[in-house]
């Protein structure tokens, strides 16, 4: 199978590509442009199926608790309720790639937590129709980083307010209550606090704290344990807090939030990674590391905690490795070369299974480390496997590509890997103070529109066939065929092109009044065009 298409192969696509009249197409396209922030329209039905599918159930899946006034995007299929580790990402990615309404659940997905934080800071691991729970820290993805991408993205001023007065204080409590050893690591007392249910990581260690109670430790042998990725997280929430202190005028603040962050991001290194491995290991109260290589290394990667040169290393022994982690569909919960790794796979197991949710956290450390060709590959092969199974499920064997059935579709996060990746691999994105165009035909024949209104400038990447028109605020800015990914101003000037392919692509640009240019990329590559667009 060419790895370059992820359309016309799976059965939802195969045979399914149905020619409309190109008015009918047309008229389409314009109406959905002109109905939300970000629309896609193709003549690939079975693309477009899955596609409206995925929209479909998360609108399905906003839910309003009695414990919260707003309605926020819950987990879906058996998972009815939001969780500190996923949901406040979630509510962003979905910001990114959904309706208008889609805005107030990504805020409404971070401030439930902050309106039902406790006196003593503790925010709630979970949020059900029942109400908050306590049980565990159950904290992956920082919120103090998705919160501060948000409002700044929305200049959104209450939002940062809220955020940067709650995850301070939270970070108190993790300091007060998740520092017993006095390392200034990051303890982990039960298998839920890291979110990664029924892994062999966690073998012999009860689920949630006693009482449900994450103040207090179990009595397991082991516990406390020094971990990785709980403290990435702490890292990456200081990183966070020193940007928003930094925005709200709290200078000195900053300056101690950027210390405590290195300080924590130093002891991650130096007590919790094994260069005999190349991977990162929870430390017990023995000080043994606990050797399962599992997703805790990507949590570190995911909060950019290694400098390149280290990130290197891992990528190649661990990360980009077929037998550990570069698994035909990746990522494993567990490398497929480690002897704890479960088959044959159980339903929410972190055990070996490729999770949904690994995949939509990917890109926050992929494209930090460059790694734009592998990280559009690993895209390609969910979009894939997404479509054969025609629904969103949880999890899938990394072998195979099939989901786990036990549960019922309707899952969130899968819904959302699969519109996050649709519009990185072949839409038009903001990104700071650019538009990013990834040109890349989503569907193997006919035309496909991508349209992104950002403030107050719509951008169009409008496909026929293999060829691709961009066009800003309605005038054409460049023709295109190839696969790259290019960058230019809000206004349209061309600045740089990048390398998305798995191998090198022949890139022809033709920009207004200027002749056409062909160009020569490598994977991961960046050509800067600036003088070349003068």
């Amino acid at each position: 199978m060419n790895r370059r298409q992820f359309v016309g192969q799976g059965s939802l696509a195969a045979g399914a590509l149905v020619l409309h009249g190109s008015r009918a197409w047309a008229e389409r396209a314009e109406a959905a442009v002109a109905d939300a922030s970000f629309a896609f329209n193709t003549e690939d039905a079975g693309l477009q199926r899955i596609y409206d599918a995925a929209l479909a159930t998360l609108a399905g899946n906003a839910v309003t608790f009695a414990s919260y006034p707003g309605p926020v995007l819950v987990e879906g299929s058996v998972y009815q309720g939001v969780w500190l580790e996923c949901a406040p990402q979630e509510g962003e990615v979905y910001e990114r790639v959904g309706p208008e309404a889609a805005r107030q659940l990504a805020r409404n997905n971070h401030l439930i937590f902050f309106a039902l934080q406790k006196e003593d800071g503790q925010l709630p691991c979970s949020v059900k129709a029942n109400g908050p729970e306590f049980g565990q820290i159950q904290m992956v993805v920082p919120t103090a980083a998705t919160a501060w991408e948000l409002a700044r993205a929305a200049n959104d001023s209450e939002l940062l307010e809220k955020a940067y007065a709650a995850c301070g204080r939270w970070d108190a409590w993790l300091r007060r209550y998740r520092n017993t050893r006095g390392t200034g690591l990051c303890e982990g007392f039960c298998t839920y606090d890291t979110g990664q249910d029924n892994s062999p990581r966690w073998k012999g260690v009860p689920n949630r704290c006693p009482d449900g109670d994450a103040r207090q430790c179990p009595q397991a042998e082991g516990l406390p344990r020094l971990c990785p990725d709980l403290s990435a997280t702490v890292y990456g929430g200081r990183v966070a807090l020193a940007a928003m202190a930094k925005a709200l005028g709290k200078t000195s603040e900053a300056d101690r939030w950027a210390e405590d962050a290195e300080s924590i991001r130093r002891l991650i290194v130096d007590k919790l990674y094994d260069p005999q491995d190349g991977a990162f290991y929870d430390l017990d109260a023995q000080n043994r590391f606990v050797r399962v290589r599992s997703t805790a290394i990507l949590g570190v990667l995911g909060e950019h905690v290694v400098d390149v040169e280290l990130f290197e290393t891992i990528w190649r022994r661990q990360v980009h490795n077929p037998t550990a982690f570069w698994a035909p569909y990746p990522f494993p919960s567990v490398a497929l070369d480690d002897p704890a790794f479960v088959r044959p796979i159980p339903r929410n197991s972190w055990g070996g299974a490729a999770q949904a949710l690994t995949a939509l956290r990917a890109p926050r450390w992929m494209e930090h480390y460059g790694k734009p060709g592998e990280q559009a590959w690993l895209m390609q092969r969910w979009l894939e496997a997404l479509q054969r199974a025609g629904e969103f499920r949880q999890q899938m064997d990394p072998l195979t590509g099939e989901f786990t059935l036990a549960d019922p579709g309707g899952y969130s996060p899968a819904a959302l890997v699969f519109l996050d990746f649709v519009w990185r691999l072949s839409g038009v994105r903001r990104q700071d103070d650019q538009f990013e165009w990834n040109v890349r035909p989503p569907a193997s024949q006919g035309r496909s529109k991508f349209a992104a209104t950002i403030g107050a400038v719509t951008g169009e990447l409008i496909y026929d066939g293999p060829h691709a028109e961009l066009r800003l605020a309605g005038k054409p800015i460049a023709d295109v065929s190839g696969i790259v990914r290019l960058l230019t101003t809000t206004s349209g000037e061309l600045h740089a092109a990048v390398g998305t392919a798995e191998n090198e692509s022949v890139v022809t640009m033709q920009l207004p009044g200027r002749r056409r240019r062909t160009l020569r990329i490598a994977p991961n590559q960046r050509h800067d065009l600036r003088a070349a667009s003068a």
